[in-house]
């Protein structure tokens, strides 16, 4: 049972909301100035503050100072007589959750209530993926990062996921897109229901649209029985749209139908079947100039664009590196068995002052590499093999053929790896069995 704490000056309204937010189900404090009201807010920890502005001892605003300074959870909303700008303006700045006046609109005062208390639950459903001990919502990955860019992203996913608005991730290659959007989906409304992901540029055009929608049996060659597609599997959980800017135009008006329609049929079908799930989708490439270059659907565009969410990159947020070191070096000690504790000073040094272009992904593929070197608990300087180290060592060249490339990346991977094959498998982030398969194709062997 959610806690509440009334402070007025003022009995006869003290009274009648205590009354009221009994009736309503809630336990409930109250004190007569700020002053008692901060001590009772020290020692119970209420979950909802109703105050008013005014106040002997300690005003409205001296206490939302108290409490920004103190990093107290509690929400904070203002009641007050005085409808004055300036005082509005400096309660929000200072924390408040809301600013209502008086006399009460008492079933406004219910819905700030509710969404006050909703909002508590998700922040602090934000906060717990990224405490060290926190429930994730996925076996293997989570946001780590404490920066100012990284906690105004987990601000605004604690504010889109108590609804089903529509959102558009927009970053580098490497700097978490689909964690974010796991992150939007289980810290909200959707977490119980499916979350369905799409990469746009994995399927061909002919197939993404059965995939997306579905279809008949017989609506074309091959389709021996009805398949159905993605958005009705998402039912009223989420569908992530990964690499958006790359769907085809054909494929854009569909979505654009959806989107407007809220509805859709399966390819070779007549029944319309309803769209429940809230969409999000993501792009590495600027999707505003692909719109200006006549690449995108501007219509589609502001459509996906409701709430945009910019994943900075790695490179940007330079102090979240040794939280992500100590994070990733868990999870790569969980996938290959081994035991490695730390970084050197002089590995930090270096990890630091690398570019990082691939972003959390490559810094996690260095450590793996790193992991696998090193023949201590600890990684030291020479252990980490960054990019530009691996590119010399690789001697590729503009010349050579994609195959040849892989061919190459494959081979000095094994050899990386002194042909351990499963840790090569990890490194490479493919299947043994697909690695034996591009051994085979290019005749590779040891030395």
């Amino acid at each position: 049972m959610e806690n509440i704490l009334v402070i007025d000056d003022d009995e006869s309204i003290r009274k009648t909301l205590l009354n009221y937010l009994k009736r309503l189900g809630y336990a409930t404090l109250s004190a007569e100035d700020g002053l008692i009201g901060y001590e009772l807010i020290l020692k119970h920890q209420p979950d909802l503050i109703i105050s008013d502005i005014r106040m002997p001892h300690l005003t409205g605003l001296e206490l939302l100072k108290k409490l920004k300074d103190l990093e107290i959870a509690a929400k904070v909303i203002i009641i007050t007589a005085h409808d004055e700008m300036q005082t509005t303006i400096d309660a929000m700045q200072n924390g408040a959750y809301d600013y209502l006046e008086k006399p009460l609109d008492i079933d406004r005062l219910k819905v700030t209530i509710e969404r006050a208390l909703e909002s508590k639950m998700l922040s602090e459903r934000i906060d717990s993926l990224i405490g060290e001990a926190a429930k994730d919502f996925s076996p293997n990955r989570k946001i780590i990062g404490k920066s100012k860019l990284m906690i105004d992203v987990y601000k605004i996913i604690g504010q889109v996921s108590s609804s089903k608005v529509t959102v558009l991730l927009q970053g580098e290659s490497g700097t978490g897109k689909e964690i974010v959007a796991k992150s939007i989906h289980y810290s909200g409304i959707t977490k119980n229901d499916p979350f369905v992901a799409v990469n746009c540029t994995a399927i061909t055009e002919s197939l993404l649209e059965s995939e997306l929608f579905g279809h008949e049996k017989g609506a074309f060659t091959g389709a021996d029985r009805t398949k159905k597609g993605k958005f009705e599997l998402a039912a009223n959980g989420t569908i992530f749209l990964d690499e958006i800017s790359e769907m085809s135009q054909h494929l854009q008006v569909k979505l654009l139908r959806v989107l407007q329609e809220k509805e859709f049929e399966r390819v070779g079908g007549e029944t319309i079947i309803p769209m429940k799930a809230r969409i999000i989708t993501a792009t590495n490439r600027n999707i505003e100039q692909l719109v200006r270059d006549n690449k995108f659907r501007e219509d589609l565009f502001y459509r996906l664009n409701v709430v945009k969410i910019e994943l900075p990159p790695l490179r940007e947020r330079i102090d979240d590196i040794p939280l992500l070191i100590n994070y990733l070096l868990q999870k790569i000690n969980n996938e290959l068995h081994k035991n490695v504790l730390t970084v050197s000073n002089g590995a930090m040094k270096k990890l630091m002052n690398h570019n990082w272009t691939g972003n959390v992904r490559e810094l996690e593929n260095s450590l793996m590499q790193a992991v696998v070197m090193t023949n201590s608990d600890i990684i030291l300087e020479e252990n980490i093999l960054l990019n530009n180290n691996l590119n010399e060592q690789s001697d590729f060249s503009v010349n050579l053929s994609l195959a040849e490339v892989e061919s190459k990346h494959v081979k000095n991977v094994l050899e990386f790896t002194k042909w351990n094959k499963p840790e090569a498998a990890k490194i490479l982030g493919i299947s043994l069995p697909t690695l034996y398969s591009k051994i085979d194709i290019y005749q590779l062997s040891k030395k």
